[in-house]
C-alpha cells in the first residue's frame, strides 16, 4: 500500500516539473514591437539637379523593437511609385530615428522605380518593422511628390549597321549617371557587329573579351545576336554586355513581317527622354496597329493624324518600304513611303 502510495506521489511531482518547465518557457517568447509613426518633414520634393548633395527631405520613425526572447528585428523603408501596392518596393535598411536622402539619390529612385524624366511623379513611402517573414509590421504610408530630372550620361556604339563612324554613332544612356547603360539599336542584316566607345572617337573602345564581358584591350568585335531592334545594356561597373527584346512601342498586324503573331519593334531615341518611335518596314496590303510591351493592354489605332486607345486597325492599301514615326505624347503618327 505504501508503495503505490510513494508511486502516486513521486508521478504528481513529476508533472507538476513537467508543467513548470513549459510555464517557464512560454513566459520567454519573443514580442516584436509594432511598426510606429512615419513622420515627412515634407512631401512636395522640389528636385534640382544644381542641388544634388542636399537632402531632399528627412523621414523620422521608430526603431523596430522586440521583448522578452530577444531577437534580431530589422527597420526597413520602403519606397514605390504610388499605385503599385509595393509589388516591387526599393527597401533602405535603417539603424537610425531618421533618414535624409540626397536629392540625387531621390532622383535616382524615382527613375529606378518606373518614373519619367520631366515628368511630375508620385511615390509612396512606408516603415517595415520585424524578424521574420510572417511576423512583420507596417506603418502608416506618406505620398511624396517630384518631379524627376535628366541627370545622364552616354556611351556609345559604332558598328557596321551604321558605317563605323563614333560621331554619328547611336547612343545608350544612363539616366542615373550609375555605370549602366541602355538604349535600343536597330541592327541589320550582315551588319551585326559593333564596338562600344565613351565618346565619339576611336581613343578608348570595347570589344568582346568573351562570354558577355567586355574589355577596352580587347580587339575583337562585339556582335548582336539579330539583325532587329535590340534592347541593349552595358554595365561599364562590372564590363558586361547583354541583349534582350525591347518591350516598348512595336508595330503588329498582316501588313507587318510578323503579322498579328510577332511584333515588329520600333526605335525611340536613346537620350531617356524622347516620345519619338521610329522604323523604316517593308509592309503588304493590310493592316497594323500600335502596341506596348508585346502586349495589347496598351495598343494604339485608328486614324494616324488622332491616334486613340483601342482604336481601328490602320489600312495598309499599297505595298512598300515606309518609314514609320510614332508620336507617343501627341497620339500621332506619319507614315512615308522610300
Amino acid at each position: 500500500m505504501k508503495s503505490i502510495f510513494f508511486k502516486t506521489l513521486a508521478f504528481c511531482f513529476l508533472a507538476l516539473s513537467l508543467w513548470s518547465c513549459k510555464k517557464d518557457e512560454t513566459q520567454t517568447v519573443s514580442v516584436v514591437g509594432a511598426a510606429g509613426t512615419l513622420t515627412a518633414s515634407t512631401t512636395a520634393l522640389n528636385l534640382v539637379q544644381a542641388n544634388g548633395a542636399q537632402a531632399a527631405l528627412t523621414l523620422s520613425y521608430p526603431l523596430a523593437t522586440s521583448t522578452g526572447y530577444v531577437v534580431p528585428v530589422n527597420t526597413t523603408l520602403q519606397f514605390a511609385l504610388k499605385g503599385t501596392n509595393f509589388a516591387a518596393p526599393k527597401e533602405v535598411v535603417v539603424t537610425t530615428k531618421t533618414y535624409s536622402p540626397t536629392v540625387t539619390e531621390i532622383n535616382n529612385m524615382i527613375l529606378a522605380l518606373g518614373g519619367k524624366v520631366k515628368e511630375p511623379a508620385q511615390i509612396e513611402v512606408r516603415l517595415k518593422s520585424g524578424a521574420a517573414v510572417n511576423d512583420l509590421t507596417y506603418s502608416n504610408i506618406i505620398t511624396l511628390s517630384a518631379t524627376p530630372y535628366l541627370a545622364s550620361a552616354w556611351i556609345y556604339v559604332p558598328g557596321a549597321y551604321q558605317g563605323w563612324d563614333p560621331a554619328t554613332a547611336d547612343s545608350l544612356v544612363s539616366l542615373s549617371s550609375d555605370g549602366v547603360y541602355t538604349g535600343m539599336i536597330a541592327y541589320t542584316a550582315g551588319n551585326l557587329e559593333f564596338k562600344i566607345t565613351p565618346a565619339k572617337k576611336w581613343d578608348v573602345a570595347y570589344g568582346d573579351a568573351g562570354s558577355g564581358s567586355i574589355s577596352a584591350s580587347a580587339g575583337a568585335n562585339l556582335k548582336a545576336p539579330d539583325a532587329v531592334v535590340k534592347q541593349v545594356t552595358v554595365d561599364l561597373n562590372k564590363k558586361t554586355l547583354t541583349f534582350s527584346t525591347p518591350k516598348e512601342w512595336s508595330i503588329i498586324g498582316d501588313a507587318t513581317a510578323g503579322g498579328w503573331g510577332n511584333d515588329t519593334d520600333m526605335k525611340v531615341t536613346n537620350d531617356g527622354k524622347s516620345n519619338f518611335y521610329t522604323i523604316k518596314a517593308t509592309l503588304t496590303t493590310g493592316a497594323f496597329k500600335f502596341r506596348f510591351g508585346h502586349d495589347w493592354t496598351t495598343n494604339l489605332g485608328g486614324s494616324l493624324t488622332a491616334l486613340t486607345a483601342g482604336g481601328d486597325n490602320i489600312a495598309v492599301t499599297t505595298a512598300g518600304t515606309y518609314t514609320i514615326t510614332l508620336d507617343v505624347a501627341a497620339k500621332k503618327a506619319t507614315m512615308v513611303k522610300n
